[in-house]
């Protein structure tokens, strides 16, 4: 409740200064519009997630975004994991690298949202047996949708999961995010998200993430959010990191 009743102070205090608009991290839900032609992203970002289990995350994770070419982004994430399970031993190390492509197929225009496909691949770079890894490909197929209202951005959409392993069951993503421009500097927004079980016998997971992003320069920026479950096991879940543009 403290934590919400701060969320709540701090957007409520950055929307009273008064629209360019932002999509991706540092939410979960992610948009259909890849980066532009020839350019690129790099974020040196580290993200947290305690549940009754324990503690796992990034510390840090390098993700690159590269223009390959008009409406087709190349995607990267070199993840250093680490695992503290409730009562047991901290893990630390190389987690599951992430390769992606975004492409998108319908430009947004007055009457109708952008519209793209992001298929991801996980592979199993991480040691499954320390926690720091799944232990086995996976791979992810969502279709994103984007629409803007002046200094107002809405997206999101959802996916499907493919999750092999033993215990594990494959299961959907589906997730909605709204952000506005209040600053120069700052943009606000926040999602909710829903995930169905990815284990047998487990349980789906409804959480939410307030998010700010800070644009330092034109090509120096801070991204981060945080939030938790509404519906689940997730006690925290937090992001942070510095995005290079260029």
């Amino acid at each position: 409740m403290r934590f919400s009743r701060l969320a709540l102070a701090i957007m409520a205090a950055l929307v009273l200064v008064s629209g360019v608009a932002r999509a991706g991290p540092p939410y979960s839900t992610d948009d259909p519009e890849p980066v532009a032609y020839l350019h690129w992203e790099f974020y040196l970002a580290t993200q947290h997630a305690l549940t009754s289990s324990g503690l796992s995350g990034t510390a840090p994770h390098l993700e690159v975004n590269f223009g390959a070419a008009p409406n087709l982004q190349l995607h990267l994430i070199a993840p250093l994991a680490y695992s503290q399970p409730s009562g047991g031993p901290t893990a630390y190390g190389p987690g599951d690298v992430e390769l992606g492509a975004k492409l998108r197929f319908v430009e947004e225009r007055e009457s109708t949202p952008m519209v793209g496909i992001f298929p991801l691949l996980e592979l199993p770079t991480g040691s499954e047996s320390r926690g720091l890894g799944a232990g086995s490909l996976r791979a992810f197929i969502p279709l994103w949708l984007q629409k803007s209202f002046g200094p107002w951005m809405t997206y999101g959409g959802g996916g499907y999961w493919i999750n092999p392993g033993a215990g594990n069951q494959n299961y959907w993503y589906v997730g909605w995010q709204g952000q506005r421009q209040v600053s120069k500097l700052a943009t606000v927004g926040g999602e909710v998200f829903y995930t169905t079980a990815d284990r047998v016998g487990g349980d789906g997971n409804l959480a939410f993430n307030i998010g700010l992003v800070l644009d330092l320069t034109e090509h120096d920026h801070v991204l981060l959010s945080a939030g938790r479950s509404i519906a689940g096991d997730t006690r925290f879940q937090g992001y942070l990191s510095y995005q290079l543009t260029f």
